[in-house]
C-alpha cells in the first residue's frame, strides 16, 4: 500500500507536476488544455496564483503560489486532476473512443473499482517540491519553459512559440 504523503502548507511556493495515465497524451487527443486553463482560473478565486506553467500533450508543470498558509496542496491537485478527469473522459466519450476508455477501465485497482472510480485519467501520484531558493525556482522555472522544445517534444521552434505556456 502506498503511504500518503502531506506536504507541508508553511511554504509559499510549490514546483508541481502531474502526469496522465501511463503517459499517455490524454491532453492533447482531447484538446483539453482549456481544462488546464480553468483549473487555473479556479485556483486563482482562491487566492492562489500561477506563477509559470506548461501543458503538456500528456502531462502539467507548474509553479503556484500560495499566499495563505492555510492550504492543503494533496486536495488541491487531487480535486483539479478529479475535475478534468471527468472532462477528459467525457470527451473521449464523444469521440467515440472505445479503445483509449477501455484501457483506461482496466487500469483500475479492485479498490478503486469499489470506491466507484470508472477510469484511470491520471496517475495516482503527483510531484510537489516546495521552493526554497532563487536557484530552484530559476531551474524550475527554466525547466517549465523549454520542455516543449527539448527532447523528443519539438512542440514549437523556440520555447516562446508554444502557445500552452507561460512563456
Amino acid at each position: 500500500m502506498a503511504v500518503k504523503y502531506k506536504h507541508s502548507n508553511t511554504n509559499s511556493m510549490y514546483y508541481c507536476t502531474f502526469t496522465c495515465y501511463n503517459w499517455m497524451n490524454l491532453i492533447s487527443n482531447t484538446n483539453s488544455y482549456d481544462l488546464v486553463y480553468n483549473w487555473f482560473n479556479v485556483l486563482k478565486e482562491s487566492s492562489i496564483e500561477t506563477v509559470a506553467y506548461v501543458i503538456m500533450p500528456n502531462h502539467v508543470h507548474c509553479i503556484l503560489y500560495f499566499p495563505d498558509e492555510n492550504f492543503e496542496l494533496n486536495k488541491i491537485l487531487s480535486n483539479g486532476k478529479r475535475f478534468m478527469a471527468y472532462e477528459i473522459i467525457n470527451r473521449l466519450e464523444q469521440q467515440g473512443d472505445k479503445d483509449i476508455l477501455l484501457i483506461l477501465a482496466n487500469a483500475l485497482t479492485e479498490r478503486e473499482k469499489k470506491k466507484g472510480q470508472k477510469h484511470k485519467v491520471f496517475k495516482d501520484s503527483f510531484d510537489a517540491k516546495a521552493i526554497y531558493s532563487d536557484h530552484f525556482f530559476m531551474q524550475k522555472l527554466n525547466y517549465i519553459h523549454n520542455n516543449p522544445v527539448t527532447g523528443r517534444w519539438n512542440l514549437a521552434k523556440d520555447y516562446i512559440s508554444y502557445e500552452h505556456s507561460s512563456a
